[in-house]
Order: C-alpha cells, then sequence, then structure tokens
C-alpha cells in the first residue's frame, strides 16, 4: 500500500449537488478497493493562471490516501470519462 496525494478541479459549471458526487464518488473507489481516505478538503472556487476548456475558475479539491499501486491509473481513467472534470494530479508521498 502507497500513500497518494490527489489535487483536481472540478468545473464551475457543476452545481454543488454535482460536485459532491463526484468527490463522493472517488473517494468511494478509494474505500472500494480496500484503501483508506486519509483527508479531503474542498478548497473551493480559485481562478486560473489561464483559461483552461474556455473556463476561468474551478473548484478545487484535495485528498490524501493509502490505496494500492493501481488504483491511481484507474481512478485517471475514471476521470476522463466523468463529466465537469477539468484537471488532476497524483503524487506518490514517500512512506
Amino acid at each position: 500500500m502507497n500513500k497518494y496525494e490527489l489535487l483536481y478541479i472540478i468545473s464551475s459549471d457543476a452545481d454543488e449537488k454535482a460536485r459532491d458526487a463526484i468527490i463522493q464518488k472517488f473517494s468511494d473507489m478509494v474505500t472500494k478497493s480496500g484503501g483508506t481516505v486519509d483527508s479531503l478538503e474542498k478548497i473551493g472556487m480559485k481562478k486560473f493562471a489561464y483559461k483552461v476548456d474556455d473556463k476561468a475558475e474551478g473548484f478545487y479539491v484535495l485528498m490524501t490516501f493509502t490505496a494500492n499501486a493501481s488504483l491511481p491509473q484507474e481512478m485517471e481513467k475514471q476521470m476522463h470519462i466523468t463529466d465537469f472534470f477539468v484537471r488532476n494530479m497524483f503524487v506518490r508521498l514517500d512512506k
């Protein structure tokens, strides 16, 4: 099991209910795979340094979790097909 930090951005077009559903979906992916969500921080709306997909801002979420090494790749695949998803970044933390 490895420890990871995931920062992702949800489109500003998503309402609060859709944002919460996306956040819950990826938290559930961690727990269903046998991992644990160590922390989840909803940072909130932030302006981008430059426009991304013609958007000027997005909702940032920072999650720290422990999971198998294959999970980040599976999560990334799901993120690419999820509506309202803008960007993501996984970082493996030192043990």
